[in-house]
């Protein structure tokens, strides 16, 4: 985790950084934004900025947006009034973290950002063996392609390659394909030229060399548009990366990581992804199995979660009764180890009594797991009734006549509000990507149909 401190504020963020260095995170600190932009653009990349309120932010932002940086801002204000987060966060801010600084926020809002870590919490035999073969390879120069579905914790073990390989001494540099827009991602990756287009104010070093000497990971790189595949794919055959706008190739000592929740034989019959760039990144392939076919981490994760969230949120250790850890092993976790995960921190903030009871698993929005989902898999005839049933008779009447178009549209937008207006929620739930769930709401949107905002993607903490 890197992370960027923007201003001073009588040092208090530089108290902060040394809590956030505490907790495992590299700092670097500059005085005003100006500073922070050459920072930037110079390949010293950052995961996170955390900036004084009072600075021009909005700036920063435009500034960031312009030059096709990617980077989470995080305001930070001592006495500040609401009206001033909220500014913030309107101005483009993620968060606002007051000050002086709490040691558990800032690990809360380091973790919530980053999202990094390199430690495996596993007991159960099949991931066991994805470890065996992890171990295996981590000191090798070989691409490797880590699939799985949505939340298996894919970046966490792409992590744990890094830390197992030669390079764990340099730095591991992650890009998420899926959440940068297509026209910011050759930037990002690449980096660019001053006055290679409109806002390159001054040249930009891009991923690749920021990664340099070390791991770069291309996370859901299924979602790279296939024009820019080709330029990857040579980056990687020959070492060498071409900026944005540049004329001399730059040289590049990186091993490359991949992470996919999506079949890439399939994208490849689609047309939607490259066969000679799968050949190159599929030299060693990691299947993350789904966490309903690894049972018994259901148990190891969930003592772990609780441990992990109850010291954070300074609250006294309690234990998982028979019957919270009956229902927790019953629900197919379709959202695996990450919805596992956000389950147990609500479990352990709602709890009341002794110990952690059936009743504090809940779903975000308070409401109890489905009966539906308790059981495994369910047939689509069980779901709605059984096709000679009344039920069933009256879902079935309710669908002729309708599109799949309309029914999928349906689907999308009720799943949507349902997650309120989240949209990686959204998509994870529906086993879509981010990008297709984008471009169907851009397509709602243009046809005059309501799309639900998101209530809470960005919020002030204080």
């Amino acid at each position: 985790m890197r992370l960027l401190i923007i201003g001073s504020l009588n040092g208090q963020i530089g108290a902060a950084s040394q809590i956030a260095m505490s907790r495992g995170a590299k700092v670097s600190q500059v005085d005003d934004i100006e500073m922070a932009l050459s920072s930037l653009r110079s390949g010293k990349g950052a995961d996170m900025a955390m900036i004084d309120v009072n600075l021009a932010i909005s700036h920063l932002v435009e500034s960031l947006i312009n030059e096709r940086i990617n980077l989470p801002i995080i305001a930070c204000g001592v006495n500040t009034e609401a009206t001033a987060a909220a500014n913030a966060i309107r101005a483009g801010a993620k968060e606002f973290l007051p000050l002086p600084p709490d040691p558990e926020l800032i690990a809360a809002v380091l973790e919530a950002v980053a999202e990094e870590s390199s430690q495996l919490v596993f007991s159960d035999p099949a991931m066991a063996e994805v470890v065996k073969l992890a171990d295996q390879i981590a000191p090798s120069a070989a691409s490797v392609l880590i699939n799985g579905e949505t939340g298996t914790g894919k970046e966490v073990m792409a992590s744990y390659l890094h830390s197992k390989s030669n390079r764990a001494d340099k730095p591991f540099v992650c890009v998420n394909c899926a959440a940068i827009p297509e026209n910011l991602l050759e930037s990002e990756l690449f980096g660019h030229e001053k006055g290679a287009f409109t806002g390159a104010i001054a040249r930009r070093i891009g991923k690749f060399e920021e990664a340099n000497g070390g791991t770069l990971l291309l996370d859901e790189i299924s979602e790279m548009d296939i024009s820019l595949q080709a330029k990857l794919l040579r980056a990687i055959q020959e070492r060498v990366i071409d900026r944005v706008g540049g004329t001399k190739p730059v040289p590049v000592d990186i091993r490359i990581l991949a992470t996919s929740n999506r079949n890439l034989a399939e994208a490849v019959q689609e047309k939607t992804f490259r066969e000679d760039l799968l050949f190159r990144l599929n030299v060693v392939t990691l299947k993350i199995p789904p966490l309903r076919q690894r049972p018994s981490d259901v148990v190891t994760l969930s003592k772990h979660f609780v441990k992990k969230y109850s010291e954070m949120n300074g609250i006294e250790l309690r234990e998982i009764s028979e019957a919270a850890m009956a229902k927790l092993k019953k629900n197919p976790w379709q959202g695996n180890v990450r919805e596992l995960e956000n389950s147990i921190h609500r479990a352990v903030l709602l709890a009341t009594g002794p110990d952690i009871g059936p009743e504090a698993i809940l779903m975000p929005d308070g409401s109890d797991i489905p009966s539906s989902a308790m059981g495994g898999t369910t047939s689509v005839a069980s779901a709605s009734g059984s096709a000679g049933s009344p039920e069933g008779q009256a879902s079935e009447a309710a669908l002729v006549g309708r599109t799949v178009a309309d029914v999928e549209k349906d689907l999308i937008l009720n799943t949507l509000e349902h997650c309120l207006g989240n949209r990686t929620h959204a998509a994870n739930i529906l086993g879509i990507s981010i990008r297709t769930l984008r471009n169907k709401l851009k397509l709602y949107s243009g046809e005059g149909t309501p799309v639900p905002q998101a209530g809470t993607a960005q919020r002030a903490l204080y």
